[in-house]
């Protein structure tokens, strides 16, 4: 930027020319008011004696303008919350200016200088809506012990409750519908995560990437799978055999009460090994690979209903 017998540079007289058009409200709103600040900028450097300025530079000082503007509001606000409202008033932009460093007292003389230059008005353009938040039920409004001053309540739903309008599906059509997409999305998940993972097979020998195919394995004993008992199989034997064994302690127990008290007990038990333990056919048991086909037939034991 320079004085007046800098030659280089732009005209102070802002025009239109080179600025990007707005297409929502909100731009056009901002654009509005940053041509107004480039005007006041503009008419400032006029009155200091300037001719040109570089438009780098003037977009700088009107940045600069716009900060320090900025920065008067948001103190404002900061000291008009601190007392409890809403509006910031006279003195709290008072109050800031101080605390910024500025000296209120040559305001006055600072707006009645005789070299000031009259701007026109800005072009009046609306103030960009705020979208409107969820409203849910119908806001309270302030008692009579509170001042109208004050900030409005919040909506309902952020400290009573949020009502839900939508009923959960319990149609039996509905249910069923969707259980099935859900199943079928579920397997083509499962079917696409196997082809890309393991090897695949394909319909067309010149894209091998379109319509994959799980490649099958083949088994040396395809028929094994049929010969070995299913689970529910192994668990059915399991609980007979489980049966079958509480059975057996039970009749152990009760033949064991019974010698106790009988007196020929001393002849069987002179009977007995060195070691006192009598075979049992458990331990034989042990020794037979625990395979199903070499079991020995079981019926299942029929209880009866007492």
């Amino acid at each position: 930027m320079g004085d007046s017998s800098a030659a280089s540079g732009t005209s102070l007289i802002p025009g239109g020319r080179g600025t990007k058009a707005a297409s929502s409200p909100a731009e056009n709103y901002h654009l509005a008011r940053r041509r107004t600040l480039q005007v006041v900028v503009s008419a400032l450097l006029t009155e200091s004696g300037f001719e040109s300025a570089e438009k780098a530079a003037v977009e700088t000082l009107t940045e600069m303008m716009q900060s320090y503007i900025t920065e008067i509001g948001r103190c404002a606000k900061t000291y008009c919350e601190h007392t409890a409202r809403s509006i910031p008033t006279l003195s709290d932009t008072v109050v800031t200016l101080i605390e910024m460093g500025f000296n209120v007292d040559t305001l006055p003389v600072y707006a009645k200088r005789s070299q000031r230059m009259v701007i026109t008005a800005p072009p009046v353009t609306n103030a960009p809506v705020t979208p409107k938040s969820l409203s849910a039920g119908q806001k309270r409004t302030h008692p009579s012990h509170i001042p109208s001053h004050f900030p409005e309540f919040p909506d309902p739903h952020t400290y009573i409750k949020t009502p839900t309008f939508r009923e959960p599906v319990s149609d039996y059509q509905v249910v069923r519908e969707k259980a099935a997409t859900q199943r079928r999305d579920v397997e083509r998940a499962l079917t696409r995560f196997m082809a890309k993972t393991g090897e695949t097979q394909s319909l067309f020998k010149d894209d091998i990437s379109a319509f994959p195919l799980i490649a099958a394995r083949p088994s040396t004993i395809p028929y094994l799978s049929a010969l070995l008992p299913s689970e529910l199989e192994l668990q059915a034997l399991e609980e007979t055999d489980s049966s079958e064994q509480d059975d057996q302690t039970d009749s152990e127990n009760a033949s064991g009460n019974v010698t106790a008290d009988d007196p020929s007990a001393d002849k069987e038990n002179s009977m007995l090994p060195p070691s006192g333990v009598v075979p049992s056919a458990k331990a034989t048991e042990d020794n037979v690979i625990d395979n199903p086909y070499l079991r020995p037939v079981k019926k299942p034991k029929v209880r009866r209903k007492k």
